[in-house]
């Protein structure tokens, strides 16, 4: 059966993403991949394309959130006919081959032991100093659902379509997992965490990976305001930074 769903927001990664789309592929259950180029200038949607992605374009960048529902509304609009709608895994652009070490993430998924998944990687790859926003996102989702997160920021994720659903709208930009793991928690939904050996480009430490990992921290700070009392004042705060979203 062919019941999965692979979703890849993809921006700027033409280099990567073809082997990312092939390896999709190959993962069991995997009848369809959709790639969402989030508002690319290089030829990431040709390359997806030929590489044998369904894709979806944005003329602008919306950010992560916003191309995670446009790929679930194709896969909607393609399940059209289907008795059961597919599940939603949601893969990064920037796996390459390792994509194809996903599936026991989709595991518990498919067997309805598990309504989201979250990956945790095995692999170990320099991320060159975002841990302050990974604590800020686990110590949200602690405060918010009582769950301990390993790894809250990951975005390889599995759902069903009814968790996904659940979900909507979801929150702007690089609060998007955050925010899914506390609206799903809170209301009843089984998640859990898998260890998966996948690995994908390590973050830099230039000015621009550090303006990234600023616009990540405020993100989840502004996820966390609409979720729980205490964040807002410090969404507030950052309110002054400034830069197009993810």
């Amino acid at each position: 059966m062919q019941d999965l769903a692979v979703i890849i927001p993809a921006k700027d990664e033409a280099d990567r993403i073809a082997a990312t789309v092939k390896a999709a592929h190959e993962l069991p259950g995997a009848g369809l991949v959709v790639v969402v180029d989030d508002g690319s200038s290089d030829g990431t949607h040709r390359v997806a394309r030929e590489a044998g992605a369904r894709v979806v374009r944005h003329s602008r960048n919306r950010g992560k959130g916003a191309a995670m529902e446009s790929g679930a509304e194709a896969v909607r609009l393609l399940d059209d006919g289907r008795d059961q709608p597919r599940h939603l895994l949601f893969l990064d652009a920037d796996l390459a081959g390792t994509a194809r070490e996903a599936a026991p993430l989709a595991e518990p998924v498919l067997a309805g032991d598990a309504d989201m998944t979250i990956a945790v990687f095995t692999t170990t790859v320099k991320l060159g100093g975002h841990g302050f926003v990974v604590r800020l996102s686990r110590d949200g989702i602690r405060r918010a659902t009582g769950w301990e997160a390993t790894a809250p920021l990951n975005g390889q994720r599995c759902l069903t379509r009814a968790a996904f659903d659940a979900a909507l709208p979801l929150a702007a930009g690089f609060g998007v997992e955050t925010a899914l793991t506390i609206d799903l928690l809170r209301q009843g939904f089984r998640v859990t965490e898998v260890e998966v050996p996948l690995a994908h480009r390590a973050t830099g430490t230039d000015w621009r990976a550090q303006l990234h990992r600023a616009r990540q921290f405020r993100d989840v700070a502004r996820a966390l305001a609409v979720r729980e009392p205490a964040a807002a004042a410090l969404s507030r705060r950052l309110g002054g930074l400034r830069g197009s979203r993810p």
